[in-house]
């Protein structure tokens, strides 16, 4: 594990040969939310020794609808971010839109996520690498994974080492998104960690009623073939109730779900490490 994930997770103890977990809602719905979430899968992750990082957004700027929910306000969604974070002494993730949001959020956060769709954004890649934080950028559905070494060189350009990066999928047609297990070597040729992301790559985009669908019941697929690959990390959004979640609900895993499967890809790690 490289130096800055060992930092973030210095208040974890944990099984240091095991892949670490990025997981959470979508989208920060309220702080009741929050705090079953985080409190639940903090302790699935500590009795199997697996590393954590909360992960909800603070604002969804990229929604198909106009009618879609954005957020409960950049401040009070920031604020209960991190004080999730520091209820269950766990580092937290939120991804950012635009540059002037990366000094903002970074005061709340301690990973910058950078969307797919943004990924060759210098001005965003600077902006976020000049906070000093850790940033995690997405692939892009319309890259390769060796192309990504110009996303990691821009971030490293600027001052930061400290760089992960998530395969999320690639575009196949107009509606589905297919994943290519060759960009998780690929991409761990740039030096960085590696996170596959289990539920964004089984998106359905582009639908014509405005709501992203998915194929939530491939999620173990995804992320078993993901740590036979080689990944470093899974990302795994997860919802009480994903049917009445505000965003992606047709995606991500019902959190009564993740201890069964977690407990699966622990043992298919140490069999494959």
């Amino acid at each position: 594990m490289q130096p800055f994930l060992t930092d973030l997770f210095k208040g974890q103890s944990y099984d240091e040969k095991n892949f670490f977990l990025i997981a959470g809602p979508c989208v920060i719905e309220s702080e009741e939310l929050l705090m079953e979430v985080a409190g639940r899968v903090s302790s699935i992750c500590r009795n199997l020794g697996i590393p954590y990082i909360f992960k909800s957004s603070y604002r969804k700027a990229n929604r198909t609808s106009a009618s879609s929910f954005t957020g409960l306000g950049d401040e009070l969604g920031l604020s209960l971010l991190k004080k999730t974070g520091e209820a269950f002494n766990l580092p937290t993730t939120t991804d950012i839109h635009a540059h002037d949001e990366a000094a903002p959020a970074a005061r709340y956060a301690d990973i910058l996520q950078i969307p797919a769709f943004l990924c060759r954004q210098t001005d965003l890649l600077i902006a976020a690498a000049e906070t000093g934080k850790v940033v995690n950028v997405k692939k892009g559905q319309f890259l390769s994974g060796q192309s990504m070494k110009f996303a990691v060189e821009k971030i490293r350009n600027a001052g930061n080492e400290k760089i992960i990066l998530t395969e999320r999928g690639t575009t196949f047609g107009y509606q589905d998104l297919v994943v290519d297990y060759r960009n998780i070597p690929w991409m761990k040729e740039h030096g960085v960690p590696v996170v596959m992301d289990c539920t964004h790559s089984l998106q359905q985009p582009n639908q014509v009623s405005g709501i992203t669908g998915g194929n939530p019941q491939l999620i173990g697929t995804v992320a078993k073939a993901a740590i036979a690959a080689g990944a470093d990390g899974l990302f795994i959004e997860t919802h009480p109730n994903p049917a009445i979640a505000l965003s992606d609900g047709a995606n991500m895993l019902q959190l009564d779900r993740l201890e069964s499967l977690l407990q699966e890809l622990v043992k298919l790690r140490k069999a494959v490490i």
